[in-house]
């Protein structure tokens, strides 16, 4: 029998949706904008797949890992520590030790980049871990792509090599105001199966890819229909062609634009479905993250699936240069919602030059 432990950030995720591209000291402000917390959500997803599977789960008290156990149908677990309430990385640090104290094989977590670094700082290398996606960014190479794929790699574990996968360090407070600064803070030891297990985030900045970018937003400014809106997502593709327009843009953030003239700038999912009410007629321009191949679900979660059902799905503009795209051999999708996910299809065209554009391959994992 595997000994698995297992712990939720309860907080994780929860900054996304409301444009705080990160809850890491920012979860009293996340509440008061609405946010709803998503990654007891997202640990359930994974684990009501696991039930009676043949793991020793060992987990904490309450919102920290009982509580999802509980709600996923699993009666077999030991509740190895007791968090304070609010819990924080000093709560994740201690949970890790009493794991692997009591001899765990794998250490299981939901959150996002900052779960990942507690974890790895009280783990290290001793066994591997694993993330369950449910922050807002995720550069880090230690989550599956989603909660279906972290249930596979979960029930496989020991059967699967491991691989060497990178944990960052991004600077929250730099992210918020637009910056990416980002460190390799340690490789930790994952269960790897391709297609399930994310990669990390490449930034491409070579003088080609500029270019390519520039030939983007001259295609995409040629072609914008008058009185439509415009959703721009992040990234600095789909920033130059905000640029192209005489428009400042929120490099990591979403701005909404309609007949030249900026609406919203790091707009929240609520405020987008505002302006949708107003201007149904809309288009949302997104880029995939560098190497990763994500295009829902990390770092864009203001598009939510609420934001691109009520545009259409026909109304996704994909754009991403060559150079990007070369080193992204698959686009995936998480954004929550797993019928839409599927209704993304197995292929996706996306904009790549003046006039230029290649369909990539999606891969479906729920």
């Amino acid at each position: 029998m595997r000994r698995i432990g297992f712990l939720v950030n309860p907080i994780a995720g929860m900054g996304g949706a409301v444009g705080l591209a990160g809850t890491d000291g920012q979860a009293a402000e996340a509440l008061r904008r609405g946010a709803v917390p998503r990654s007891a959500d997202r640990a359930v997803q994974a684990l009501s797949a696991l039930r009676g599977q043949d793991i020793a789960w060992c987990t904490c008290a309450a919102p920290m890992g009982e509580d999802v156990l509980a709600a996923a149908g699993i009666e077999r677990f030991t509740v190895l520590y007791r968090p304070a309430v609010p819990t924080g990385a000093a709560e994740t640090k201690a949970a890790c030790r009493a794991f692997l104290a009591a001899g765990v094989d794998l250490v299981v977590f939901c959150g996002g980049d900052g779960t990942a670094r507690d974890v790895f700082d009280a783990v290290g290398r001793e066994v591997p871990i694993l993330g369950i996606p449910a922050g807002v960014k995720m550069y880090s190479a230690v989550f599956a792509v989603n909660p279906a794929a972290a249930a596979d790699l979960i029930r496989r574990a020991g059967e699967v090599p491991c691989r060497d996968s990178e944990v960052m360090d991004v600077d929250e407070e730099a992210y918020r105001s637009g910056r990416l600064t980002a460190r390799l803070y340690g490789y930790a030891c994952v269960p790897y199966i391709p297609e399930r297990t994310q990669g990390g985030k490449q930034v491409f900045e070579q003088q080609d890819e500029e270019r390519a970018k520039e030939d983007i937003a001259a295609f995409i400014a040629e072609i914008m229909i008058p009185d439509t809106l415009y959703i721009f997502g992040a990234g600095s593709t789909t920033a130059r062609i905000m640029e192209r327009l005489g428009l400042l843009p929120t490099l990591l953030g979403v701005d909404a634009v309609r007949n030249g003239e900026v609406l919203a700038r790091n707009a929240d999912e609520r405020t987008l479905l505002a302006l949708l009410d107003t201007y149904p007629r809309a288009k949302i321009v997104i880029s995939p993250i560098g190497a990763q191949g994500f295009v829902l679900g990390r770092g864009n979660q203001q598009i939510s699936p609420a934001v691109i059902r009520k545009a259409g799905l026909r109304n996704l503009v994909v754009v991403a240069t060559p150079g990007k795209l070369a080193a992204t051999p698959l686009l995936y999708v998480d954004s929550g919602d797993a019928a839409l996910d599927r209704e993304m299809g197995d292929s996706l065209q996306v904009v790549s030059g003046y006039r230029i554009a290649q369909r990539k391959r999606v891969v479906q994992t729920g």
